[in-house]
């Protein structure tokens, strides 16, 4: 007891003086030990540099030896292993550690294998004799593993191994491939009862045929990445039996278990975002779901906003929609994955340039549609004019106008040549009954004019589609050299019919003045009217009409009728 307290007190005195020596020293010059405590931290954080051999950790270096960093001392250790691998195994039993003034030298034989240095041991607490010993025991433990594999026996029974494990493989894989044939197959007996389609209240989403399809398709799924599973498996266990192919089992490890764990590490990391993307979709269903209902409310004119027309609510309805999600898309793209990165920018810029300059007529179509919609120049339905094409409105749309003629040909014209252009809607007064339509005749200066007006206006009175009321009336358009040009103007409410309407009353024209006995004069005609045959339709001359012959008469025949 006295001895223990006796070097107690030695012990304290030496601490003490120790201490005040360093006080004293940085007193004096404080630069240099602080230096050195610098130093010390830089040593003992360094990062270590992993010494590996048959893909194994093996040892750790971190302090530069001679004019050696750690990853060059690291490559020469590594160097030194293979070489003392590829010996003989008498170098497990010349395994020592060897000390020397400033290192640890482990040594095989006279082959030195790394020294420890006390910058190697002290990041890790411990000195560099107990480092040395725990490496020596580690290279102890990895050569005998070496030699053990590489002898006959070690090969043996790493073939046998690797034939039961290929068997295991084997029963493995049929086994699942025989366990999921038959759930694939009671998956598809559950079409229609356990699997029902999809539906939100009366409107079916998906079928139960496609529901079925896509569990089907899981239970694929679940197979391929169980044969993936179970092959990795295989191939690490297999390449960790043969000491030639255990680093590359390793590494195999490696690189599964560092893709395994990216690919969830990214999908753990990623849920914040699928929670945004998640709130952010259902706030714009119901953004959406409560602006269908005020459009539709306007369009069935349950509400009136202003001088809103009803007609406006559908095409509004679109473009606030559009608007709506082109927004939340916007909102959602950075928390896409992959958004942030160069790859997915060039994309989107490369999309972006290609959209601008390939959708200029396009856009311009769009443009035109959405001016249009508030014009509303004609509605589905309508007969129109549009340039040369006569026809019926079948659909409109942001791009085109879809049109129908009177011979059933379907004609698409864009919405900017609609626009530019000039349109003639022949339903819009329609509507309320003034929509006129006209016709005009040409009939010689011999026929009273009043004559004409009531033939006109009896032919408008029994051709079906023209309205008694307003009455139909006849302008004189023009006083030309042969003939008078009347334009007969009638009321309908069938611009949809127009081209048999005019057929029907051209009819009765003709009909009206061959009755009467008056020629219809265009085009018109040059002939001597004593010598030529009347123009009317032979079933309505006189049955004792002749044609009159030509008459000659001198001047002297026609003084003497004058005088006489």
């Amino acid at each position: 007891m006295f001895r223990v307290w006796l070097v107690l007190v030695k012990r304290t005195a030496i601490l003490s003086a120790s201490i005040g020596a360093i006080l004293c020293l940085a007193a004096v010059c404080p630069a240099p030990v602080r230096a050195q405590a610098s130093s010390e931290e830089v040593l003992a954080h360094t990062n270590a540099v992993q010494v590996r051999f048959r893909g194994q950790d093996l040892f750790e270096v971190r302090a530069p030896v001679g004019e050696l960093r750690p990853p060059e001392r690291a490559r020469a250790i590594e160097d030194r292993l293979i070489t003392i691998a590829q010996g003989s195994s008498e170098a497990l039993d010349a395994i020592q550690v060897v000390e020397r003034e400033r290192t640890s030298d482990l040594m095989a034989g006279d082959q030195l294998v790394l020294s420890v240095t006390d910058a190697d041991a002290l990041p890790l607490g411990r000195t560099r004799q107990q480092l040395a010993a725990d490496y020596s025991v580690r290279l102890h433990t990895a050569l005998s593993r070496e030699f053990s594999g590489r002898s006959l026996r070690g090969i043996v029974t790493a073939v046998a191994l690797a034939s039961l494990a290929t068997l295991l493989l084997v029963l493995a894989l049929r086994l699942m491939a025989n366990g999921l044939g038959r759930v694939e197959t009671r998956v598809r007996s559950w079409e229609g009862t356990r699997i029902p389609a999809l539906r939100v209240q009366s409107v079916e989403l998906l079928s139960a045929n496609r529901m079925t399809a896509a569990a089907v398709q899981s239970v694929t799924v679940l197979r391929w990445l169980l044969f993936g599973l179970v092959i990795v498996i295989y191939l690490e266990t297999v390449l960790g039996f043969f000491p030639f192919t255990r680093a590359a089992a390793l590494q195999f490890r490696t690189y599964a278990l560092g893709a395994v764990g990216s690919v969830a590490s990214a999908i753990i990391g990623y849920m914040p975002n699928v929670v945004y993307i998640a709130l952010i979709v259902v706030v714009v269903r119901f953004v959406l779901r409560a602006e269908a209902l005020l459009f539709e409310s306007i369009e069935r004119g349950e509400l009136r906003v202003g001088s809103f027309h009803p007609e406006w609510a559908v095409p509004t309805s679109k473009i606030v929609r559009f608007m709506i999600v082109a927004f939340a898309a916007v909102v959602v793209f950075p928390y896409l994955p992959g958004a942030g990165s160069p790859a997915f920018q060039g994309v989107s810029i490369f999309f972006g340039v290609l959209f601008s300059l390939g959708s200029s007529s396009a856009v311009a179509n769009v443009v035109a549609g959405i001016v249009m919609t508030y014009m509303i120049p004609f509605r589905p339905g309508d007969r129109v004019k549009i340039g040369e094409t006569v026809g019926d409105v079948m659909e409109t749309n942001l791009l085109v106008v879809r049109i129908k003629t009177i011979k059933n040909v379907e004609i698409t014209i864009p919405n900017a040549s609609v626009l530019g252009g000039h349109i003639i809607n022949y339903s819009g007064k329609a509507r309320d009954g003034s929509l006129i339509l006209h016709s005009t005749v040409t009939i010689g200066y011999d026929v009273p004019w009043r004559s004409v007006h009531a033939l006109l206006i009896a032919a408008a009175g029994k051709t079906g589609g023209l309205l008694p009321t307003p009455e139909p009336f006849v302008l004189q358009t023009s006083l030309d050299d042969f003939y008078v040009s009347y334009q007969i103007n009638a009321f309908s409410e069938e611009p949809n019919r127009m081209a048999v309407i005019y057929g029907e009353l051209h009819q009765h024209i003709q009909d009206e003045f061959a009755a009467a006995g008056v020629e219809i004069m265009s085009p018109h005609y040059r002939a001597m009217r004593d010598g030529n045959m009347v123009t009317l339709p032979s079933d309505q001359l006189p049955a004792d009409y002749v044609v009159p012959p030509f008459r000659v008469a001198t001047i002297r025949d026609a003084d003497a009728a004058a005088q006489g």
